[in-house]
């Protein structure tokens, strides 16, 4: 049975286990975002079933970690997660529902998803998670204070997202292996 591991400087134990899932899931969201910022003229049903399911994968993961967080970091780390795995859940099951509310749904979702993992990283210390928080919350103002901010520029805003979340997903994969 695989045993917890500590990752320096983050406070967290991950499964030592999970590095490929962690490399997986941060290279599928590097390419799903490369797609949206190159071909950012796609249509916005398939925005919807993309971020869906990068979101239902993000949070499943998400709520299995918080089981192995501390007891301070626990509910925190699965409010995000069955946050997350609603919206996505959301966005897959009414994508062309959701075409006329993707801009507001992702933006309120940025923003919640971004104050809460800023309040968990100011917990734990992690800088790159503080960041990571504080652009989620920066676009997530952007596009909720204008939904209709252009569907080519919002599928180019989580493009970067993606790709900035997926360099994060891969890093903390290297850290875990490296840490084995």
């Amino acid at each position: 049975m695989p045993t917890p591991v500590a990752i320096k400087g983050e406070g967290e134990a991950e499964p030592r286990f999970a590095w490929w899932l962690f490399l997986l899931v941060g290279l599928l969201s590097v390419v799903a975002g490369g797609i949206l910022v190159a071909k950012p003229s796609h249509s916005l049903a398939t925005l919807a079933v993309v971020m869906g399911i990068f979101l239902l994968i993000d949070g499943i993961i998400e709520l299995v970690l918080s089981l192995g967080r501390s007891e301070a970091n626990r509910a925190l780390a699965a409010i995000v997660g069955l946050l997350t795995i609603v919206v996505g859940i959301l966005l897959i099951r009414h994508p062309t529902h959701a075409v006329n509310a993707i801009g507001l749904i992702i933006g309120i979702w940025l923003v919640a998803a971004g104050v809460m993992r800023l309040l968990r990283a100011g917990v734990t210390g992690g800088l790159l998670r503080a960041a990571i928080a504080v652009l989620e919350i920066v676009v997530g103002v952007v596009v909720v204070s204008d939904p209709h901010i252009g569907y080519a520029t919002l599928a180019i805003l989580v493009g970067i997202w993606l790709i900035v979340n997926g360099l994060a997903w891969i890093g903390l994969g290297f850290v875990v292996r490296t840490a084995r």
